[in-house]
């Protein structure tokens, strides 16, 4: 979708909005639905040629629905909490009305029936999804063609690539990702975002291509912790369809996070496994953020580290190879090079290693989870580094991420450093079902951040 139009400042700043302040914009009546919309569809002409974020758009659709949501509030019908408000949906997720190609050339032309859960979630909550976003092939590792909008001729890391550089070119206040290992912490850190992968089973799981019924979880990418606990708060809800789903009675995220901490947190800062291969310049931005967090930070070793990332591994490439080795059988031809041997390998896997693994699990949770009767969360680098070239061929190492995913535990990448001009995230990780906590020690986190850089503190 190219156009020579540049976006006028009045509609850049609707475009730049965040998804609360959109959500507030469009329900008290400050901007239309329609304005807001096609701001977005605007800014995606101007930029997208050079990004490359939307696997698929249809404007006419959108500008309808937009339309609609305009009447409705104007005939002063009850509306959403989302009402409105354009969000982009990852390329693995179904979504009626739309082609979800799965990111290879195997579903071309797909068109689901049905809203996945997440989707219909949104549209529940009254948001407009506006298009669907680059994937990874298959949500896995082979590189998509996206430029990383914060950083021009670099990855905006995988596999949710498209929904990462959507939320970071302004093309979008929100996007839906999904992650096995690291797809929505990496790509937020690579581009300057929130990312947040809430506790396993907290968002439906039905309608997402699966590849790891032990790992896969859906997450959210935004501008604003904010916007990430209005975004998770529209999509959780307990699904008897999807078995990671759970019952439990969830206080609000949007409440529980804007509220004070009620004792000054301390941070568990962990050295993770392969630290010393990761980038020096990582090593120098982390150890700068413990210095001026002082005593909030403490330096904690979990040997048990080395052991779950394996776990995990073993875990995703088994499970990967049992729903994807199928393709293997009449698709071949139309699967990357790289993704016909990871699924080899996977077949290769000993059941009774990829067993082991699985059981694993728990205890390796409650080892971990003991840390949390004296830190409110756990500090880490949010990707080994920033975002490798484009040339380079690669999406960068989820090995920060993949463990947390492993565990079911929350996690949230925030934008707090940079290094030779590049984003570089700060990853958070939180206890299981105690999301609230942890964007609520994020949110503390990042205003003491600010408040240093600034003087204030």
């Amino acid at each position: 979708m190219a156009s020579d139009r540049r976006l006028a400042p009045s509609e850049a700043r609707l475009a730049g909005l965040g998804l609360k302040a959109a959500a507030e914009a469009v329900a008290t009546g400050a901007v239309t639905s329609e304005a807001l919309v096609a701001a977005c569809l605007g800014r995606i002409a101007e930029a997208d040629d050079g990004i490359g974020a939307f696997a698929a758009l249809d404007p006419d659709q959108a500008m309808e629905t937009a339309r609609r949501a305009d009447r409705w509030r104007q005939t002063g019908n009850g509306i959403g909490p989302l009402h409105g408000v354009p969000i982009g949906v990852k390329d693995i997720i179904d979504t009626a009305g739309m082609a979800t190609e799965n990111g290879s050339p195997i579903f071309k032309g797909r068109r689901a029936s049905t809203d996945a859960a997440a989707v219909a979630a949104l549209r529940s909550a009254g948001a407009i999804v506006i298009g669907k976003t680059v994937t990874t092939e298959l949500a896995l590792l082979t590189p998509s063609a996206v430029n990383n909008p914060a950083a021009p001729g670099h990855s905006p890391g995988g596999s949710s690539a498209g929904s990462a550089a959507a939320v970071a070119a302004h093309m979008v206040p929100a996007a839906l990702g999904t992650q096995t290992a690291g797809s929505v912490l990496r790509p937020a850190s690579y581009c300057g975002i929130h990312g947040f992968k809430p506790t396993f089973g907290l968002i439906s799981r039905r309608g997402v291509l699966m590849q790891s019924h032990t790992l896969d979880t859906v997450g959210v990418l935004a501008r604003s912790i904010d916007d990430v606990a209005l975004l998770t708060d529209c999509l959780s809800a307990y699904d008897p369809d999807d078995p990671a789903s759970y019952q439990r009675s969830q206080p609000r995220l949007a409440e529980i996070s804007s509220a004070t901490p009620p004792a000054e947190p301390i941070l568990a800062f962990i050295k993770m496994p392969a630290w010393d291969d990761a980038d020096p310049r990582m090593h120098d931005a982390m150890a700068e953020l413990a210095d001026v967090l002082g005593q909030s930070v403490e330096p904690v070793d979990a040997p048990i580290l080395a052991d779950i990332i394996e776990w995990q591994r073993l875990v995703q490439l088994a499970e990967n190879a049992a729903y994807y080795g199928p393709l293997l059988d009449g698709h071949a031809n139309l699967l990357s090079v790289g993704l016909r041997d990871r699924l080899t390998a996977g077949a290769a896997v000993p059941v009774r290693d990829y067993l082991a693994a699985v059981v694993a699990r728990d205890e390796a949770y409650r080892t971990i989870a003991r840390l949390f009767s004296r830190y409110s969360a756990i500090l880490t680098p949010a990707s080994p580094g920033p975002a490798p070239r484009l040339e380079e061929g690669i999406t960068g190492s989820p090995i920060f991420n993949g463990l947390w995913t492993y565990l079911g535990m929350p996690a949230i990448s925030l934008p707090l450093l940079e290094v030779d001009g590049l984003p570089l995230g700060v990853q958070l990780v939180g206890d299981r079902y105690d999301d609230g906590r942890l964007l609520r020690t994020a949110r503390w986190l990042e205003t003491r951040v600010n408040a240093i850089e600034s003087g204030q503190a």
